[in-house]
C-alpha cells in the first residue's frame, strides 16, 4: 500500500488543505496517511541542499504540506527518500523545486507544468444528504482584508430571515467580536449557535446537510467549504481593503455563477444547478494521472 507523508505545521487551517487533498487520494485508491513535524530549519536546509543524508526509515511515496514553515523539510525529504513533493500554496522558495504546486488562483500562479491554479484553498469537505429547507448562515469577524461592519452585518442577516423562511442555523467564528454574537443571539434567538459551544464536527455536518449557505465575505474559506459540500451559497458583504486578493477570488466566483450576493436572496443569479465543486478530487485526479500514487 502506498504511503502518503503530510508535513504538519500546527495550524489547522494547513492540515484542512493537506488532509483534504491526501483524503480524496484516499477514496480513489489504497493508500496510509501519516504526519511528522517539520524539521528545525538548519537540519532541513542542510539536507535539502546536499548534505550527508542519514540512514533510510520506512520510506512514503509522495509528501503534502502546506505553509511557509513546511517547505525546506518538503524538500530535505523529497531529497532523502527521492519521492515528489507537493506544497498546497504560492510558496517562498521558487516553485521549481517542487514537483507539483496547488495555488489559489487569487495568487495569480504562472502557467507551468507543476503548478495547478484552484478555486481557492483545498479542504476535507464531502457533501451529504441535503434536508429540504434547511440553511446555515456563518458570520466571521474583524480580519486584514475587511473593515468590520457590525450593523451591515445585522441588516443583512435581518432581511436574509425574512426574505428566505427557512430552518436556518446561524453560527459565529473565532473572530466574531462578543458584541456582534449577543446581537445575533438577540435576533436569531435559539437559531444562534456561537463558535464556543461547536465542535471540530458541527460545522462539517451542518454544511453536509444544508441545501443554502450565506457567509460574510471575510471568511473566504468557509465560502469553498460551502461549496464543496453542495450547498448553493450566498456572501454577505463587507468593506474590502485596497489590492484584496481574496476578495477577488469571491469576485470571480459570483461571475462564474458559483454563488451570489446578497441581497439576491432567491439566489437567482446562480449558474444551473448540479454543478459539482471539488477542488480536492480535481487534484487528485492529477496527481492520480502522474502516477504517484
Amino acid at each position: 500500500m502506498k504511503q502518503i507523508l503530510i508535513i504538519n505545521d500546527g495550524k489547522p487551517g494547513h492540515r484542512n488543505q493537506s488532509l483534504g487533498l491526501a483524503e480524496a487520494l484516499a477514496r480513489k485508491t489504497p493508500v496510509e496517511i501519516s504526519e511528522r513535524e517539520p524539521m528545525g530549519r538548519f537540519e532541513a536546509l542542510r539536507l535539502s541542499l546536499g548534505g550527508m543524508l542519514p540512514q533510510l526509515d520506512d520510506r512514503p511515496d509522495l509528501l503534502i504540506g502546506a505553509g511557509h514553515a513546511t517547505h525546506l523539510t518538503l524538500l530535505a525529504l523529497r531529497r532523502l527518500y527521492r519521492v515528489p513533493a507537493i506544497v498546497l500554496m504560492k510558496p517562498s522558495i521558487p516553485m521549481g523545486f517542487f514537483d507539483l504546486c496547488l495555488v489559489p488562483e487569487h495568487d495569480q500562479p504562472p502557467k507551468r507544468p507543476n503548478i495547478i491554479a484552484t478555486h481557492g484553498a483545498l479542504n476535507r469537505m464531502q457533501p451529504g444528504d441535503k434536508v429540504p429547507g434547511s440553511g446555515v448562515i456563518l458570520i466571521g469577524g474583524p480580519s486584514r482584508h475587511y473593515r468590520w461592519d457590525e450593523a451591515g452585518v445585522l441588516n443583512q442577516v435581518q432581511a436574509l430571515l425574512e426574505s428566505e423562511p427557512r430552518d436556518w442555523l446561524i453560527s459565529s467564528s473565532r473572530r466574531t467580536p462578543a458584541g456582534t454574537e449577543r446581537a445575533l443571539s438577540a435576533l436569531c434567538g435559539n437559531r444562534f449557535v456561537p463558535a464556543a459551544e461547536t465542535g471540530p464536527d458541527w460545522l462539517p455536518q451542518q454544511l453536509a446537510r444544508a441545501e443554502v449557505c450565506w457567509v460574510t465575505e471575510d471568511s473566504a474559506s468557509m465560502v469553498y467549504e460551502a461549496l464543496t459540500a453542495g450547498c448553493r451559497v450566498g456572501v454577505l458583504p463587507l468593506s474590502g481593503e485596497a489590492d484584496n486578493r481574496i476578495g477577488k477570488g469571491i469576485e470571480q466566483l459570483t461571475t462564474q455563477g458559483m454563488v451570489v450576493r446578497a441581497p439576491d436572496w432567491s439566489m437567482s443569479g446562480l449558474a444551473a444547478a448540479g454543478v459539482v465543486f471539488n477542488e480536492a478530487e480535481r487534484c487528485a485526479e492529477a496527481v492520480l494521472e502522474r502516477g504517484w500514487v
